[in-house]
């Protein structure tokens, strides 16, 4: 008997638990997942928190009593450190746990080091990613209403999820309108990409005319190629001299590998990250898979001006939690021909929310090259999203990671 021991529970780290039980279940394996939260969000619409539209118990639910139906075992702990020599994870508690294979899908945490400031829980720049900033950032929405200023969103050099931060900027501006208090608001834009709509995947067809379109349909300035010198409580300083005044920020900073790997160093990059094949089987370690934001995943092209990341979203991490899993029951049977598909080969299919709005990205590829891209804007609504939430949260309550 084999045991699967499983770092992470939410979108990779559930799909490959669920996905690795339901194809070995005729094989007394054990599968056991670690996590320091028994809770699956779905991140995405975190977006919506800030302006009310959504409360934390709309978007999680408690993954126990699923794991408790398929039989996997579930610790609910943090992962201190691992020893990939002696197969072996460390826990904060103090205890240890062995395993044949292992699976890294411990996600990423924000280094809001990269620039004095920047920290949400020391100062005055808010934060979506993390659902208690999410509160945070609706409390100084709300606050933001009842006394009008300055604004300004984006995301830092260096950073790699642009694209939820242009979904905040959207509906800051579309909630502002609402509000009946846009007039009193300079809403600005500055991101680290060299041009609106690169999106970190250097871009798709016809994304800079869009999002140049939406910023002047708007009245939204923007500033591309930005990098933050200095942030002050109530302005911004860019290292070309460009002063922004602010009375409420929210800026994505960049991410890097959970502490449990950055504590790692013989299995993951100085940020934490993972390498893998395209399998994603370690380079080094046959017995580690990664899934999820955990990948390392380094641009496709070359970067000239200021520094960004690729992106990392739900989509690939469902895509890769089925893969890792499917590869490791292969191995279990005695089959060496692992199934392979590179992160940057993985489908893009993403909708961006645009304020009650939305945008279809949709192509073969997420990185060139690309036999078939296109933008696909929905003026009228953002059902799309929405059925999107309710599909996702609707199949990983049931436990169907199987399904697209």
């Amino acid at each position: 008997m084999k045991r699967i021991v499983i770092l992470g529970s939410n979108f990779a780290g559930y799909t490959a638990a669920l996905e690795l039980k339901r194809k070995l279940k005729k094989e007394p394996h054990e599968v056991v997942v670690v996590s320091p939260t028994h809770e699956f969000l779905y991140v995405p619409s975190l977006i919506w928190v800030p302006f009310g539209r959504r409360k934390l118990e709309d978007i999680r639910f408690d993954l126990r009593p699923i794991f408790d139906k398929k039989e996997i075992k579930f610790i609910e702990q943090a992962a201190e450190h691992i020893d990939p020599d002696d197969n072996t994870v460390f826990l904060q508690n103090g205890d240890t746990i062995t395993y044949d294979y292992l699976v890294v899908a411990t996600g990423v945490k924000m280094n809001f080091d990269v620039i004095d400031g920047l920290n949400p829980e020391d100062h005055k720049i808010q934060n979506i990613v993390i659902p208690k900033l999410a509160i945070k950032t609706n409390e100084a929405f709300e606050d933001l209403v009842k006394d009008p200023g300055p604004v300004v969103v984006g995301a830092t050099q260096g950073a790699s999820c642009m694209g939820a931060a242009y979904e905040y900027l959207f509906n800051m501006d579309k909630e502002l309108r609402q509000r009946k208090v846009r007039d009193k608001v300079d809403l600005y834009w500055i991101t680290p990409e060299p041009y609106v709509g690169n999106f970190g995947i250097d871009g798709m067809p016809g994304g800079e005319a869009m999002l140049k379109m939406f910023m002047k349909l708007y009245n939204i300035h923007w500033i591309v190629d930005a990098s933050i010198e200095k942030i002050e409580d109530h302005k911004i300083i860019l290292k070309d001299g460009t002063e922004l005044p602010y009375k409420m920020s929210m800026l994505m900073p960049p991410f890097e590998g959970a502490d449990v790997m950055k504590a790692s160093p013989k299995l993951s990059d100085a940020k934490g990250f993972v390498p893998v094949e395209g399998s994603y089987q370690h380079v080094s370690y046959a017995n580690v898979f990664a899934a999820g934001l955990a990948v390392q995943v380094k641009p496709p092209f070359e970067i000239k001006g200021t520094a960004f990341g690729v992106p990392k979203t739900g989509y690939p991490s469902d895509v890769t939690g089925k893969i890792v899993a499917e590869n490791i029951a292969r191995l279990i049977q005695g089959n060496t021909k692992l199934k392979s598909k590179e992160w940057g080969r993985i489908p893009a299919v993403c909708i961006m929310d645009a304020g009650r709005k939305e945008v279809y990205l949709l192509a073969n590829h997420l990185f060139k090259p690309r036999q078939f891209a296109i933008i696909l804007p929905n003026v009228f609504n953002d059902f799309g999203k929405v059925l999107l939430e309710k599909y996702f949260l609707w199949k990983n309550k049931r436990g169907l990671a199987w399904l697209p």
